[in-house]
């Protein structure tokens, strides 16, 4: 068993869920990152594991490697994410199946079994990516199905935090607002705050990672104050 704290992280491929993984292995942790396609790594403490998250196996397959390799889990970070921005009614069965398989099927399966691992440690932490568009609805953002599927998340994340409480583990999420695909202030949207970046959120995980009082908690990274969504 490793000396290092472990971490499991979905959606590593790219941007935040790299930025992650990165961010977590310079603070001395092990890391098992996972994503449908990933590269393998020649750090022994950077485990890639190949999954599609979607797949309810996906689940075992991820926390039994890491097991294998490491031997524990001390957080779990749910990032694996889709987006499709349709009208309503052009929404397919693919589109459907789709965002439901990524953000709430692979968030369920992966989250239930670590927490069932954590359990038997008396102590552990998740953290999910969800999104601010779950709470408050944007009309210039088409975005019914990613509302519907980050909202079970974020309540998913309350319920679990009160329910697994007693065993030590704690269950909080971040909640972005834009996050552009370039690590860019220039698009300033309608003035109210610039769009995040990658960074943002990340340090958001890590934030919560070292406070060890904080459970159940949705953490807003959208640049709005008094609790409302930038632009909404």
């Amino acid at each position: 068993m490793t000396k290092h704290k472990v971490a499991i992280m979905t959606g590593c491929s790219q941007r935040i869920g790299a930025g992650l993984a990165a961010a977590y292995r310079a603070r001395g942790w092990a890391v098992v990152a996972s994503a449908h396609a990933i590269m393998p790594s020649q750090d022994p403490d950077l485990l890639t594991v190949a999954a599609d998250i979607a797949e309810p196996a996906a689940g075992a397959l991820i926390v039994d490697a890491a097991l294998e390799r490491f031997g524990r889990i001390d957080t779990l970070v749910n990032n694996a994410g889709v987006f499709i921005s349709k009208p309503f009614t052009d929404y397919t069965a693919a589109d459907y199946a789709l965002m439901i398989g990524v953000n709430l099927t692979g968030f369920f399966w992966l989250t239930q079994r670590v927490i069932a691992e954590m359990a038997t440690r008396y102590g552990g932490h998740v953290v999910t990516i969800t999104a601010t568009l779950a709470e408050y609805a944007n009309s210039g953002e088409l975005a019914v199905l990613a509302a519907m599927t980050k909202a079970g998340v974020t309540a998913a994340t309350r319920s679990l935090a009160v329910e697994y409480a007693s065993y030590g583990i704690r269950v909080n999420a971040v909640s972005p607002g834009v996050i552009p695909p370039a690590e860019s202030h220039d698009d300033l949207g309608d003035g109210l705050a610039p769009p995040g970046q990658v960074s943002d959120v990340v340090d958001g995980v890590l934030f919560l990672e070292s406070s060890p009082h904080i459970t159940g908690k949705i953490l807003y990274i959208d640049g709005a104050p008094n609790g409302q969504a930038a632009g909404h």
